[in-house]
């Protein structure tokens, strides 16, 4: 009996030893281990003075994204200019790197099928005039009972049989480029200079690719010249998938190339997928180029900015490199560590810190360089 009392007031003990450690609060959290480099004791009257010191402050700062990019056509802004019939060039107009504009002519292809097929048009044309005027003689003759029905049935039907061969001539004709006011200048001009196919620009821009010679048989498809108009680009970059979703349509973006002012431009085009070998988002932006200082297939720089965030932050004038080694000074009562610092990125004289330092340490924003000298000076003399 007198052991299971013993037991029992042990069971009684540790439990009540148990409840408090469960209520024993959890220790505050240590400041950053700093990496103590050098320390400065002694200081000449004439440094002490010159020596400031400012807090390590939590500050907002702006964050700004940077990566690759890469200016490419904006592909609404880009043409193909191809032969719709077989034939020969006969004539060049222009040439790789010319300006052109819609609607100027870039090569006159002379083409047999072009020819029967103007032939054809001029002789339905003939045709259906001719059918017209017969059809409305004989449906006001109609009208005054001067015909009979028979012959205003023959009539309409004439019109309207050389009326559909006159629409199928002219259809081919348009698949092939030629125009109703084309048509119309071959009504009234010369026949055998109007029968060479003319392939124009359609629309305004530069000539960055030519396949065009003179003499050169071609057929229906083949390619001729390419235009683009770069007063508008696009700049392709790849974000970070972490750093991606911060982003949306309408973000402010800056083009840094270089040598050249910077240019702002509103992100456009955030892609649904991630690249499965680099784990990056593609973003694209639509970059005003009027002057043309952006060239389709250089290398810029990308900057977007996120809102501003509470970060660990130093003045700039606190840092310093001693032997390879990126820190600052810290006040430590009449004494100064030198310490590693690591950091991230800077702004308005400020820069953010990711270890090293804590809020609420002083560190030495004026008198860095006579402190530097001091411990430069010790090593030299092996103090």
């Amino acid at each position: 009996m007198f052991h299971m009392w013993i037991c029992l007031t042990l069971v009684i003990v540790m439990t009540g030893c148990t409840t408090e450690q469960q209520k024993t609060p959890e220790p505050a959290r240590e400041s950053p281990k700093r990496e103590v480099q050098m320390q400065v004791t002694k200081i000449p009257d004439a440094v002490q003075h010159r020596i400031q010191t400012a807090a390590v402050e939590e500050r907002l700062t702006p964050h700004t994204l940077s990566a690759p990019g890469e200016v490419r056509f904006d592909m609404n802004r880009v043409a193909h200019a191809a032969s719709r019939i077989d034939g020969q060039i006969e004539t060049v107009f222009v040439q790789l790197g010319d300006r052109v504009h819609r609607g100027q002519p870039l090569v006159a292809i002379g083409s047999l099928i072009l020819d029967e097929l103007i032939e054809n048009y001029l002789v339905a044309k003939v045709r259906i005039d001719a059918a017209r005027t017969t059809y409305h003689r004989s449906e006001m003759l109609l009208r005054e009972k001067a015909v009979s029905m028979r012959r205003f049935q023959n009539d309409r039907a004439a019109y309207l049989e050389t009326n559909t061969i006159h629409q199928h001539v002219q259809e081919k004709l348009a698949n092939m480029g030629i125009t109703g006011d084309d048509l119309r200048e071959l009504e009234q001009g010369s026949h055998v200079e109007a029968h060479r196919y003319i392939l124009k620009a359609s629309m305004d821009g530069t000539i960055i690719d030519q396949q065009a010679v003179l003499g050169q048989g071609i057929s229906a498809g083949a390619e001729l010249f390419r235009i683009a108009d770069t007063t508008r680009v696009w700049v392709f970059a790849n974000l970070p998938i972490e750093e991606a979703q911060y982003f949306q349509d309408g973000d402010e973006g800056t083009i840094v190339s270089q040598g050249r002012e910077p240019i702002t431009a509103p992100l456009t085009y955030i892609a649904p997928f991630a690249d499965e070998e680099t784990l990056t988002v593609q973003v694209r932006f639509d970059v005003n180029n009027i002057a043309g200082q952006l060239k389709p297939n250089e290398y810029v720089e990308v900057r977007l900015g996120r809102a501003p965030s509470p970060v660990v932050a130093i003045p700039l004038s606190a840092l310093t490199i001693i032997d390879g080694t990126r820190g600052a000074f810290v006040q430590r009562d009449t004494e100064f560590d030198f310490v590693a610092i690591e950091t991230g990125q800077d702004s308005d004289g400020w820069v953010e810190v990711w270890s090293g330092v804590a809020v609420g340490d002083m560190v030495v924003t004026a008198g860095v360089f006579d402190l530097k000298s001091i411990v430069l000076q010790d090593a030299i003399s092996g103090d």
